[in-house]
């Protein structure tokens, strides 16, 4: 499995990066957790659950590169279960999408939650039969998916923090312009009464 020592420094990184945005997404998850938006539990099953699962995947994908396998085939089988089931999650995300009453997507969000990592674990599932014949374009096709993964999951949780933060500012705006509303028609009552 020469061929796979070529890939040791790409997958070294892309696993460190899958990782550390792991953590940090924890963080960012936590800080929301201080104030939940409406419909929280379910937006979270659609939208902050699968960034995780595709930094988990990411993270997977590179340590199995590192595995000391007894052969190719082994490995490749590993790619396509870790691509079968990463479909079938995709199919329950889209599913989830279509359901939630906390947010219609638009295509920016059909695309990065669900066609992108459909098509990435695709390619996954792929990897086995194209192994066989073609060993360095499955691995670029492999490498390409795992990299993907991690762009589409970076993508998805820097769309659900602004999301958090527009959401939010919103709310907070409105509360504030509840409250002057509330104060003003106070002061008017109190200069009514004089």
């Amino acid at each position: 499995m020469t061929a796979l020592s070529d890939w040791s420094s790409f997958y070294a990184i892309v696993g460190s990066a899958a990782g550390t945005l792991i953590g940090l997404q924890f963080v960012v998850m936590t800080l929301v957790a201080a104030n939940p938006p409406r419909y929280a539990r379910e937006g979270s099953a659609a939208y902050s659950t699968p960034t995780i699962v595709h930094f988990g995947a990411s993270l997977l994908l590179s340590a199995g590169a590192h595995v000391p396998w007894p052969n190719l085939a082994c490995l490749t089988r590993f790619w396509s279960a870790l691509g079968v089931a990463g479909m079938v999650y995709t199919l329950v995300v889209a599913r989830r999408m279509r359901r939630t009453l906390a947010y219609r997507p638009d295509l920016e969000d059909w695309t990065f939650h669900a066609a992108l990592p459909l098509a990435c674990y695709a390619a996954l599932a792929a990897a086995m039969s194209a192994s066989s014949a073609h060993v360095q374009q499955a691995l670029f096709g492999v490498g390409g998916a795992t990299l993907l993964l991690l762009f589409v999951g970076i993508h998805n949780a820097w769309d659900a923090v602004v999301h958090h933060v527009v959401v939010g500012r919103r709310a907070e705006a409105a509360g504030r312009e509840a409250g002057d509303a509330a104060a003003g028609a106070g002061a008017d009552a109190q200069a009514w009464k004089r």
